[in-house]
């Protein structure tokens, strides 16, 4: 006999909350949660939430055409992905029963069949037992008790169902069988190879950064996370830093801090245009559980601290805006990280008075390549504030008529009209005042990314007429300048454009 002793899904808890008797009544023996029947197993995870498992078994195999069954695999799997392998065997055909022993299956597979309801009253103790008949469990569970139709209702009353058997489409664990034809019989290694959703991993990386020194010492973490609903034994695990394509919508991992990619190749083992990074050992990887494996640990890299802010074409702040606070550092293998950098959150550590690590600041990367500049905003500046403003804006002359542009309608392959229309340009003096304050004791650089200046094909011809400070083109619609602000001080800087519309 079995008995329930779960909640049921939709089933009200009254019913429930007394089903204090074991699933499996014939069995006392205490459940080992190491138990398993897997195999040699071998897990490669992608970062885009899917795994390849592998799993080798020694099974017995009968000559001739049987039916095997590989339970423990991952209730997720994609039975569609499955391959399997055995020496002097093929495969004919492939189940995957994914109906689960659980309490709600187990109530939902009892309709029409008849159970037993145990009572307790919960002042002596004493247990009354009735057979029923189940008849649904829509919204609840409705039984049929000799000539009366009843509703299990919450009372409060412990009440306990008791199953005469499990029935034979519920697994207790997901289980894959296959039938198969041999030439041979014995025992000998069996393997299955499938894919599975909900096993991933992603980096994480803790920096320490000491400004004394303009150094970071980054350790580099990888987060493994299991939702299969199936614990992976002993399996030896393989992560590649990729997503291989799953079809048209799919898009690879993008960079979220700004990088300038490097060129240089990391010394790990690639497959196809991917980097693997295996982990040391054997692992046990649980269901619903979360896994952190270090794979970088580098001290002293080179790093320094970088203010900046970037500021759109006429922009005219109202009042100071604070800069942006940014770290910025190498993966070069000549004074950098020297290792191709998974896609992952960087978070920034720093050492208070008394010695204290202090979180600073995070911010996330895509798939970075060795040799990559990182320049990764960790806030905004306490100190440091930077105003911009339109401190003047004139035109300077109505222009001429100029840029004739032609349009010809065409039907059938004939031109059938000509339309010639003209375009006015206005020519326009603009000068950019720049107010930046450092309330620090020690001065400081900031960066100031000027854009907006290439507006589109009638309006390229741009022209810097003067410049407090010399600034630097960085592309057709950007200017790069560099501003050291004393300690304790104001700096003004006065940039004057010539456009034309």
């Amino acid at each position: 006999m079995v008995s329930l002793g779960q909640k049921v899904g939709a089933v009200p808890a009254f019913a429930l909350l007394a089903f204090t008797a074991p699933i499996f009544a014939q069995s006392n023996a205490p459940i080992d949660p190491d138990a398993t029947a897997q195999g040699d197993v071998s897990v490669t995870i992608y970062n885009n939430n899917q795994a390849l498992v592998q799993d080798i078994r020694q099974l017995n195999i009968q000559r001739g055409r049987s039916r095997i069954e590989f339970p423990d695999v991952s209730a997720r799997i994609r039975p569609e992905t499955v391959s399997f392998a055995a020496r002097g065997a093929g495969i004919i055909e492939q189940n995957f029963d994914f109906d689960l022993l659980t309490p709600t299956k187990l109530m939902e597979k009892a309709i029409g069949q008849t159970i037993t309801l145990v009572r307790t009253n919960p002042a002596t103790g004493k247990e009354t037992r009735e057979r029923a008949t189940v008849l649904s469990t829509a919204g609840g569970v409705v039984v049929k008790i000799g000539d009366r139709i009843e509703v299990l209702r919450d009372d409060g009353l412990p009440v306990r169902a008791v199953f005469d058997r499990v029935p034979s489409n519920l697994r207790a664990r997901p289980t894959l069988s296959v039938t198969v034809q041999s030439d041979t019989a014995g025992t000998r290694p069996a393997s299955i190879r499938y894919l599975t959703p909900q096993l991933g991993w992603s980096a994480d990386y803790v920096a320490l950064y000491d400004e004394a020194k303009s150094t970071i010492d980054m350790q580099g973490w990888v987060t493994l996370t299991n939702n299969t609903g199936t614990t992976f034994h002993n399996a030896d695990t393989l992560l590649v830093a990729g997503s291989p394509g799953q079809g048209a919508g799919r898009r690879s991992s993008r960079g979220r801090g700004p990088v300038r990619p490097g060129t240089e190749t990391a010394n790990r083992e690639q497959l196809g245009d991917f980097y693997l990074y295996p982990i040391s050992g054997r692992t046990t990887i649980a269901n619903n559980q979360t896994k952190q494996v270090s794979f970088m640990d580098v001290q002293g890299v080179p790093a320094k601290k970088t203010y900046s802010r970037a500021i759109g074409w006429l922009s005219s702040d109202s009042s100071p805006i604070n800069v942006a606070s940014s770290l910025s550092f190498s993966s070069s293998s000549e004074g950098g990280l020297g290792d191709a950098l998974p896609a992952g959150t960087v978070r920034f550590y720093q050492r208070d008075q008394e010695g204290t690590p202090q979180f600073i600041g995070e911010n996330g990367i895509g798939h970075t390549p060795m040799g990559s500049e990182l320049t990764l905003k960790t806030g905004d500046a306490f100190d440091i504030f930077l105003q911009a403003e339109v401190e003047k804006r004139d035109k300077i002359s109505k222009g001429e008529y100029e840029r004739t542009a032609r349009y010809r309608v065409i039907k059938d392959g004939v031109e059938v009209e000509r339309i010639e229309a003209e375009r006015r340009v206005d020519y326009y003096r603009t000068t950019m005042r720049y107010t930046l304050t450092n309330a620090k004791n020690t001065p400081v650089d900031v960066v100031l990314y000027q854009g907006g200046l290439d507006r589109g094909w009638w309006s390229r011809d741009f022209r810097i007429s003067s410049e407090d400070v010399v600034g630097e083109q960085l592309n057709a619609g950007t200017r790069k300048y560099t501003i050291p602000v004393p300690a304790n001080g104001k700096r003004v800087v006065r940039v004057t454009f010539e456009t034309r519309y």
